[in-house]
């Protein structure tokens, strides 16, 4: 049993066990903690939880849309991933004078286009990868997607809003502060979304690979979500798979789908269960 995969299950069991009972604006209600932590290491085994199968093609599609910059659901229809989808719908956008297929300034927009006062914009990534390289001490190596401007004009605020970079005896690691943490339905996606990150940024820096770590603010589980997490609970974890990188791609926004190789991944089957809108 991987010890990766079983924090994560240890993580439901926790809230399970320990969650307080709250509102949310989805009313549905949910039960959550505050403040947990995961640590990973991607490239010794990938986490890409086995006791339910995850879209690894859109966990890839959503990281490259997010390094695109683009705010549009453009790139994920034409690859024909729909996961955002209900965010970008008229009547959803239209509450915050967006058009349709338009999530207005989340991930993308504020990591590659960060408004600046003076005018102008700052691409977060791109500055963070020439920090990396040329100054791996520094304790600045930090990406926000988290505006306050910005969070009340979009469907959904950035819950995983910022990210740390720190180099060691040259290995990078990365650990993300996540406010919101929907434990059975996004945090999957969120860890294994994080892993390529690190291990992209490590490729296209010339660093070793360190760990990620996952440090949760937030930490809930909708009340009818509860069934589904049961049933993952059921099952005996899987070995992890790996997953390598063509070591060819020496530029973080030139990675495409084909770049990410995924190797040994023997899941049971996907938990379907509603998404709160």
């Amino acid at each position: 049993m991987s010890k990766y995969e079983q924090q994560y299950l240890d993580a439901l069991k926790d809230v399970l066990a320990n969650g307080v009972r709250k509102g949310d604006p989805q009313g549905v209600g949910n039960i959550a903690v505050f403040c947990r932590e995961m640590r990973f290491r991607p490239t010794e085994e990938f986490p890409l939880l086995t006791t339910k199968r995850l879209p690894f093609r859109h966990i890839v599609g959503e990281l490259l849309w997010f390094l695109s910059g683009s705010s549009k659901w453009d790139f994920l229809h034409k690859h024909k991933i729909t996961i955002w989808d209900e965010w970008g719908k008229k009547e959803v956008a239209g509450k915050y004078g967006l058009e349709e297929g338009d999530l207005g300034p989340i991930y993308g927009p504020q990591w590659i286009h960060w408004g600046k006062r003076a005018g102008g914009e700052i691409n977060q990534i791109a500055k963070l990868v020439e920090d990396l390289k040329t100054n791996p001490d520094s304790r600045r190596h930090k990406v926000t997607a988290w505006n306050p401007e910005d969070v009340d004009s979009v469907a959904v605020a950035p819950c995983h809003g910022d990210f740390k970079c720190f180099v060691a005896n040259g290995e990078i690691s990365l650990n993300l502060v996540q406010r919101s943490n929907d434990l059975f339905l996004g945090v999957p996606f969120n860890i294994a979304s994080y892993s390529l990150l690190l291990m992209m940024l490590a490729q296209v820096t010339g660093l070793r690979c360190g760990e990620f770590v996952h440090s949760m603010q937030d930490v809930h589980l909708y009340l009818n979500h509860i069934p589904q997490v049961n049933m993952q609970l059921e099952r005996q974890p899987r070995p992890l798979p790996k997953v390598s990188l063509n070591p060819t791609v020496k530029d973080i926004f030139k990675f495409d789908f084909p770049d990410f190789i995924l190797t040994g991944y023997d899941p049971y089957p996907n938990i379907p269960a509603e998404v709160g809108i």
